[in-house]
């Protein structure tokens, strides 16, 4: 009997999943919960998009300056540090699933009062950094580890895996339908169509039937928060794998994160108007997908550290290619072309070392623990995004864009090599058989 198909609605069958060695790539859709949680995840990373490139494109043309771009970072990472490390412990103590419907309904009162407020011409710098302080807070709340409850554990890398490429699918359909709205309507429809997303977000995920591990979601612990956080950071502190996962994350993406500040970069560095944001992000989410289907394909690759290793050391060959645009010709199509492919290669890489890493966290980590994990993982690649955003910004405004790329390409080479050598416990991880 194929492994694609879900047991009959009897968790106990989750063993028998383990029994079959081939599963397809598309096998964790079989499951009515992740089915529900996978829309669920589209409607959100929509909404999340969009009201990310709206909101920094409309700061760029008010502003003109990429140090505004920058404080983006900053003022998510105020929110989102706090947010992550309690947003584990909290997740692993309630209903997980009115956790995040109930953070999503942020997003679509605070987009909405920023679409009244740009209609009326009325919205300020000050309203778009409130409303990301807000959202920074309830977007990171409302991200628990789930997934490992709505598929069997012999589905986990297939569903991880997925739910990366429905990001990436979104990365790329939301760019492109912001440079439709944008050129033809206006931004006011970038932030309408964000509103419309946020609806299915908010209240699908009240529609999942929790199926598979121990259903801490509905018992609620004794213990302090801050009790339970530090028993969550004294067991990642003595985890064999995620330390060295963290610290590479940071390492890396502290130097060279940018996406966030998009408008700058297709300004200077590609040299043209704002409508080319929404290609040059879908091609960068296009190579996310990419990179899901190889690490699909390469489900029986079991040394997966390994694979981490090598798709970070590529990224950051990358970044070189992509600081090194500066020095091309001024000629649009072939900036656009030789950095349409550098930046889908970025995101091909990034989103390898990703799915992995998830996968790695969720898996090697107890249900009644996986929540904490999971937000110190988060805590790790939220608070390096939003230092990179800032760091990105202002040494752009320094350096320059391109020269901010080459200095990052060499630091992220330089971690990259420092934790294969001395983190043996990545390169030596191995992913368990699925029989």
């Amino acid at each position: 009997m194929s492994s694609s198909h879900p047991p009959e609605n009897n968790p106990k069958k989750e063993n028998e999943d383990h029994s079959d060695s081939v599963l397809k790539p598309w096998a964790a859709f079989f499951y009515p919960g992740f089915r529900m949680l996978w829309i669920s995840g589209l409607s959100s990373s929509v909404t999340m998009q969009m009201r990310n490139i709206g909101f920094g494109v409309w700061l760029y043309e008010t502003t003109g300056s990429g140090l505004s771009l920058g404080l983006l970072g900053i003022f998510q990472l105020a929110s989102q540090m706090p947010a992550t490390l309690f947003g584990g412990a909290f997740a692993d103590s309630m209903d997980r699933r009115k956790l995040i419907s109930f953070t999503q309904s942020f997003s679509f009162i605070l987009i909405t009062i920023a679409t009244l407020l740009l209609v009326t011409d009325t919205l300020k710098t000050w309203h778009i950094y409130s409303i990301v302080l807000i959202l920074g807070l309830t977007t990171t709340l409302g991200s628990p580890a789930i997934t490992a409850n709505v598929v069997p554990t012999s589905h986990l890398m297939h569903a991880v895996t997925s739910n990366t490429a429905t990001m990436q699918f979104s990365s790329i359909l939301s760019p492109l339908l912001f440079s439709a709205a944008y050129e033809f309507i206006g931004l006011t429809s970038v932030f309408i169509i964000g509103i419309a997303f946020s609806v299915p977000a908010t209240f699908m995920p009240m529609l999942l039937k929790i199926q598979y591990g121990l259903d801490k979601t509905q018992e609620k612990s004794q213990t302090p928060v801050t009790q339970r956080l530090l028993e969550g950071f004294r067991f990642v502190r003595n985890h064999p794998l995620l330390p060295g996962l963290y610290i590479m994350d940071i390492g890396v993406t502290v130097f060279s994160y940018y996406r966030e500040i998009m408008p700058l970069i297709v300004d200077k560095l590609f040299r043209s108007s704002p409508t080319m944001i929404g290609p040059l992000i879908a091609a960068n989410s296009l190579g996310g997908v990419i990179g899901s289907f190889i690490v699909l394909f390469t489900a029986k690759f079991r040394a997966k550290g390994i694979l981490v290793l090598l798709a970070t050391a590529l990224y950051s060959i990358l970044l070189f290619g992509f600081g090194a645009l500066q020095f091309l010709p001024d000629n649009p199509i072939m900036i656009l072309i030789v950095g349409g492919a550098i930046i889908s290669g970025l995101g091909m890489t990034d989103t390898i070392s990703m799915a992995t890493r998830q996968t790695t966290v969720q898996l090697t980590t107890p249900d009644n623990m996986r929540g904490r994990a999971i937000s110190f993982h988060s805590f790790s690649a939220m608070s390096a995004n939003n230092i990179g955003t800032f760091e990105v910004g202002f040494a752009s405004s320094r350096i320059g864009v391109g020269n901010t790329f080459l200095l990052g390409g060499i630091i992220s080479v330089i971690v990259v090599t420092t934790v294969w050598r001395f983190i043996s416990g990545i390169r030596n991880y191995r992913y368990p058989c699925s029989s």
